[in-house]
C-alpha cells in the first residue's frame, strides 16, 4: 500500500504543469498539492539548465525545487549543527512519497523509468536545499537502488526494491576499506564459500554513507584473493545479519547529518541468493556503477553553486558601502560573473552527458568513464571555488555561522574527495584520452 501511494505521488510530479504531453501521459491523476514558497531558496529559478527546452524535465525541476524548499531546506542548518537528520520528520519517507527514490528504476520493477537527466535534476535541487540530505539521497537512490535495479534478479528486485523506493528502508553501498580507497580493487574484505554454498564475510569497509541507518547494503568482497579484480563479488547485505555490525558514526568536516561509518564483518553468513550479479564478476557491477555514480553525484556541486548564488545575489543588492549596493562595484560583478560561468559550464556538461547516457539505453560507450569523470571533476572543483567566492563577497558575514556560506564550503569540499578524488578523475580522463589517440 505504501509503495503504491509513493508511486502515485511520483506520477503526480509531471501532471498539469508545462506542455500538453505531460498531461496526456499521466491523464486522470489529481493535481499535486501546493508545496510551499520558494523564498527559503531565494525565490530564483536559477541558471538555465542544459535541458531548458524539455518541458517535462523543467516541469519536474520546478516541482522538486518547491518540494525541497518546503520539506528539506528548513532543516538544513539544524542537520549541519546537530550532525543528524531531524527526528520530528522522516525525510526518507517524504522523498519516497514524492517519488524521488526510483527515478531510474524501470516501471516493471516499480520505478518511474525516467532516466539519469531526471535523477540529476533531483540531486541538484535537493543539494540546493541541503547538500548533506542530497548526499544521503544519492547514496540511497543511485549507489544502492540503481545498482539493484540494474543487476538484481527478479526475486531480489521483488524482495528489496519496493521498500527502498518507498523510503521505508534506507540503502547504502560499501566498497572502500581502511587500506583501499582509490585502489579499490585491492580490497581485503573476503567472502569464503562454505559447505552449504553460502558465503562467509570477514573484513571491514570504510566511508559508508548511510551505513549507520541502512537496511539494505550493496557490499563488495573478494571471493578469490589471488585473482585481483577478477575475484570480486557483489553481495546484498541486510541489517541484522549475524556477524555484521557498524562502528561509530564519523564526525566529519562537512556533509554533517549524512551518516558515514565503518562496517565490520566477522563470520557474517550471506546466503548464496544474495549474490548480486555473478560470483567473481563483481568488478563489472562496481565499475559500471562508478561511472553512473560520478554522473549523478556531479549534480550535487551544481546545487551547492546555485545555493551560493541564492545567498549572494540578495546580499549584493542589500549590502551598502560608499553609498551604494556592493553589487554595483565591478570587482563584485566580476566575482558574480565567475560564479555564474562556473555553474553554467558544469551544468551544461553534466546534463549533456546525462542525456547521452539516457539515449544509449544501456548500450556500452567506451567514452563513458572519461566523460562522467569530467562531469564531477569540473563540478566539484568549481563548487569549492564558488563557495569560497561566496564567503569573500559576504566578507565578515560570510565567515560566521549565521549565514550558510561556511556550510556550503565544507559540503563542497567532499566532492573533490568522494566518488574518486580529483586526482583519480584526472588519471581516468588522461588515460582514456591517451588511449583514444594511439
Amino acid at each position: 500500500e505504501g509503495h503504491a501511494r509513493a508511486r502515485t505521488m511520483a506520477q503526480l510530479l509531471l501532471k498539469g504543469l508545462q506542455g500538453a504531453a505531460v498531461g496526456a501521459r499521466l491523464a486522470g491523476l489529481a493535481p499535486v498539492a501546493a508545496l510551499g514558497s520558494l523564498a527559503a531558496l531565494g525565490g530564483s529559478r536559477g541558471v538555465a539548465s542544459a535541458a531548458a527546452d524539455d518541458d517535462e524535465l523543467e516541469a519536474f525541476r520546478e516541482q522538486v525545487r518547491a518540494f525541497a524548499a518546503s520539506e528539506v531546506a528548513p532543516h538544513a542548518a539544524a542537520i549541519d549543527e546537530g550532525n543528524s537528520f531531524p527526528k520530528e520528520v522522516n525525510l526518507w519517507a517524504k522523498l519516497g512519497e514524492f517519488g524521488l527514490h526510483g527515478l531510474t528504476v524501470p516501471e516493471e520493477k516499480g520505478g518511474l523509468g525516467l532516466g539519469y537527466a531526471y535523477h540529476c535534476v533531483a540531486m541538484e535541487e535537493i543539494s540546493r536545499a541541503s547538500a548533506s540530505v542530497a548526499l544521503s539521497y544519492g547514496a540511497h537512490s543511485n549507489l544502492c537502488i540503481n545498482q539493484l535495479a540494474r543487476h538484481a534478479t527478479a526475486a531480489q528486485a521483488e524482495t528489496y526494491l519496493p521498500k527502498l523506493i518507498s523510503g521505508e528502508h534506507v540503502g547504502a553501498l560499501a566498497m572502500s576499506e581502511p587500506g583501499s580507497g582509490s585502489d579499490v580493487v585491492s580490497m581485503r574484505c573476503q567472502a569464503r564459500e562454505d559447505s552449504d554454498g553460502n558465503f562467509v564475510l570477514n573484513g571491514n569497509k570504510m566511508w559508508c554513507t548511510n551505513g549507520t541507518v541502512a537496511d539494505t547494503l550493496v557490499v563488495y568482497a573478494k571471493t578469490d584473493m589471488a585473482a585481483h579484480q577478477r575475484g570480486i563479488t557483489a553481495f546484498i547485505i541486510e541489517k541484522g545479519m549475524k556477524g555484521f555490525a557498524t562502528a561509530q558514526k564519523l564526525d566529519k568536516l562537512g556533509m554533517r547529518g549524512s551518516d558515514t561509518c565503518e562496517l565490520v564483518f566477522e563470520d557474517c553468513v550471506v546466503p548464496r541468493e544474495n549474490v548480486l550479479g555473478e560470483v567473481n564478476k563483481g568488478v563489472y557491477v562496481l565499475m559500471s556503477g562508478l561511472d553512473l555514480e560520478r554522473l549523478v553525484l556531479s549534480a550535487g556541486p551544481l546545487g551547492i553553486m546555485q545555493a551560493t548564488l541564492d545567498v549572494v545575489m540578495p546580499y549584493v543588492h542589500e549590502r551598502k558601502q560608499f553609498g551604494k549596493s556592493i553589487g554595483q562595484f565591478q570587482l563584485i560583478q566580476g566575482k558574480i560573473a565567475d560564479i555564474y560561468t562556473k555553474l553554467a559550464s558544469a551544468r551544461a556538461l553534466t546534463y549533456s552527458t546525462a542525456r547521452r547516457i539516457d539515449n544509449l539505453s544501456g548500450k556500452i560507450d567506451r567514452h563513458l568513464a572519461k566523460d562522467c569523470a569530467s562531469c564531477i571533476l569540473l563540478a566539484a572543483e568549481n563548487a569549492t571555488q564558488v563557495a569560497l567566492d561566496g564567503i569573500q563577497i559576504l566578507g565578515g558575514n560570510g565567515y560566521i555561522n549565521e549565514y550558510p556560506t561556511g556550510r556550503l564550503l565544507r559540503d563542497a569540499k567532499l566532492y573533490e574527495i568522494g566518488a574518486g578524488t580529483s586526482e583519480i578523475r584526472r588519471l581516468i580522463i588522461g588515460r582514456d584520452l591517451f588511449a583514444e589517440y594511439e
